[in-house]
């Protein structure tokens, strides 16, 4: 009697694979989360504008489901953030995680280097929302003076 090969289930949707989550959704995810905290929106506000429930907008951001393309599409829109940005910060060991990596696949051909856009880097988002709490205009206006004289004493060096 033939013995029966085990197949790896497929599971729609699912991120989780043998060993859990696949690290490049979760790295996604953990974007997804900065994004919308810095923003001060809640899972069910997120979610409500992209027509999910805050569970769904939950598993997307634990990497227990994948965000597809479309959808992926749609919350940066909402986030105002391009879609290049959920993928930023990854280290180097998460993306040779990806399936093709995995499958041992390798592009023939280097792409050309991404050059992150700086105002979408999370020290610049913490560093305007810190720079709008300060509730005093011209203390505002002194500390934006400086930070100039700063960046132009580094463009002189």
């Amino acid at each position: 009697m033939p013995q029966a090969t085990p197949t790896k289930p497929v599971r729609r949707g699912k991120a989780i694979g043998p060993g859990g989550p696949n690290p490049i959704d979760m790295h996604v995810g953990q974007r997804l989360r900065l994004r919308r905290t810095l923003l001060g929106l809640s899972q069910e506000k997120l979610g409500e504008a992209i027509g999910l429930t805050f569970q769904q907008v939950q598993k997307y951001e634990r990497g227990a489901n994948r965000v597809g393309a479309s959808r992926l599409f749609d919350i940066a829109r909402v986030l105002d953030v391009p879609i290049g940005y959920f993928f930023e910060e990854m280290s180097e060991e998460t993306a040779l995680k990806s399936p093709s990596q995995l499958l041992g696949r390798e592009d023939e051909h280097e792409p050309e280097p991404y050059e992150k856009d700086p105002m979408a880097r999370r020290e610049t988002l913490e560093l305007v929302r810190a720079y709008y709490k300060i509730s005093d205009p011209q203390l505002r206006r002194r500390l934006f003076d400086m930070t100039k004289a700063l960046a132009k004493g580094e463009e002189d060096a």
